[in-house]
């Protein structure tokens, strides 16, 4: 797995940015009245997307309370994630809400990932945009249990990662791995991504700063292996 961006809701001071417009001189503006406030982020509809044929992405729904409780049962999710440990339907229903206010807002594309024989969701992948407006966008994702080794990961990360750099046209991407995480380093690798160093104490995982393995592939170089195909 590798980890999401820092959560907005667990680490303070990691929400999207703004410029605001306060230091600039407005030449209109009657002296003493308040500065107009800034722009926020568009709003972002979460496409439904075939990542490949076993596996199809698509925006959270309610009923995906299931996967929740699955994944707040794992050892690891919840260290890295929102997932509520333990489990409660309010707190899985508020997850889920999370993930449409981060669309609605700007900060980024959450996906649920769905087996596309049975339409079980199997994990989450997400596009953050956070810093977006240094040309930079970072991905993580998970899995549950029980779909692990199967080919999830891969298919749905190259189909964020293509879609990404074709469709929305951001410079670079990140991904950050914990080191002993060899399986995503590999996936990672397999995809077009370059390791680029080691980020000493880069994040909070439980009770302890854990180092981070900084992943990267830009537009430049290259198309990513695979396509998005839109889902009708």
């Amino acid at each position: 797995m590798a980890a999401p961006e820092p959560d907005p809701d667990r680490a303070p001071g990691t929400g999207s940015t703004t410029r605001t417009t306060a230091d600039t001189a407005d030449t209109d503006r009657t002296p003493g009245s308040a500065p107009d406030p800034a722009p926020g982020p568009e709003p972002l509809t979460v496409p439904s997307m075939s990542a490949g044929p076993d596996f199809v992405l698509r925006p959270w729904e309610m009923s995906d309370l299931p996967l929740i409780r699955e994944a707040s049962l794992d050892p690891y999710i919840p260290l890295i994630t929102t997932i509520p440990a333990p489990y409660s339907e309010a707190a899985a229903e508020a997850f889920v809400r999370r993930q449409w206010e981060r669309a609605a807002t700007g900060a980024g594309y959450p996906f649920a990932i769905v087996r596309s024989r049975d339409r079980r969701p199997v994990g989450a992948i997400g596009l953050w945009l956070r810093e977006l407006p240094e040309g930079r966008a970072s991905l993580g994702y998970w899995l549950t249990d029980l779909a692990r080794g199967q080919g999830v990961a891969r298919a749905a990360l190259r189909t964020v990662t293509g879609w990404a750099l074709r469709d929305l046209g951001v410079p670079r991407l990140q991904l950050y791995i914990e080191p002993w995480n060899t399986a995503s380093a590999r996936i990672a690798e397999d995809i077009g991504f370059r390791r680029e160093g080691l980020l000493r104490g880069w994040q909070q995982v439980g009770d302890e700063r854990r180092d981070m393995a900084v992943y990267a592939l830009l537009n430049s170089d290259g198309p990513a292996d695979g396509r998005a195909v839109t889902a009708h």
